[in-house]
C-alpha cells in the first residue's frame, strides 16, 4: 500500500461532477490504516502548460478511459487540509461533466489506478445518505455548494 501525503507546494486540480440522478461519481478516501473517511469526485492536477477543460479531459481518458463533456461553469475551492498530520494546499476547478461512455453510468463500482498505480473504486454516491454517514465530501466547501445551488436536487436520471 502507498503513504501518500500532501506535497509542501500548493497545487492546481481539477474535479469532475459526473451525476446519475441524485447520486455523485466519487472515489473513496481512506486514512493509512485503510478506514474510509470520505469520498472525493474523481480529477487530478493540471500539468504546466495545460488548460483546467484539457487536464479535465485527460483524467477522465487516463482513470476512466472514456471521453467526457464539460456540462456546468466552473466552481473554484481553495483547498487547505491535514491528512495524516500532513498539511496540504490545493486550488480545485469544478465543474459538472457528462461521461461519453454510457455504460459507466450502470455500474455501481468503477475499479480504476492512479498514475502511480494505487487501486481505486468510485461509486454513484446519494449525497443525502453520504451526510448521514458521517462520512466528508472533499474537497472542504463541495457539499456546499451543492447545496446551496440545488445541483443534486435537480438533476434527471440518465
Amino acid at each position: 500500500m502507498t503513504t501518500w501525503r500532501p506535497p509542501s507546494i500548493i497545487r492546481v486540480k481539477v474535479i469532475g461532477l459526473a451525476w446519475h440522478g441524485r447520486r455523485l461519481l466519487a472515489a473513496e478516501v481512506e486514512t493509512d490504516a485503510g478506514v474510509v473517511k470520505g469520498v472525493r469526485p474523481l480529477g487530478g492536477s493540471v500539468d504546466y502548460g495545460e488548460t483546467r477543460e484539457q487536464a479535465l479531459h485527460r483524467e477522465f481518458m487516463e482513470e476512466l478511459g472514456t471521453a467526457i463533456a464539460i456540462r456546468g461553469p466552473w466552481q473554484v475551492f481553495e483547498n487547505i487540509f491535514e491528512h495524516e498530520g500532513a498539511l496540504g494546499h490545493e486550488i480545485i476547478f469544478a465543474a459538472e461533466i457528462e461521461l461519453a461512455d454510457q455504460m459507466l453510468y450502470q455500474r455501481d463500482e468503477i475499479a480504476f489506478a492512479e498514475d502511480d498505480g494505487t487501486a481505486c473504486k468510485a461509486k454513484w454516491i446519494d449525497l443525502e445518505d453520504l451526510k448521514a454517514s458521517g462520512l466528508a465530501l472533499y474537497p472542504s466547501g463541495l457539499a456546499a455548494s451543492l447545496q446551496t445551488s440545488g445541483t443534486f436536487h435537480v438533476k434527471m436520471e440518465t
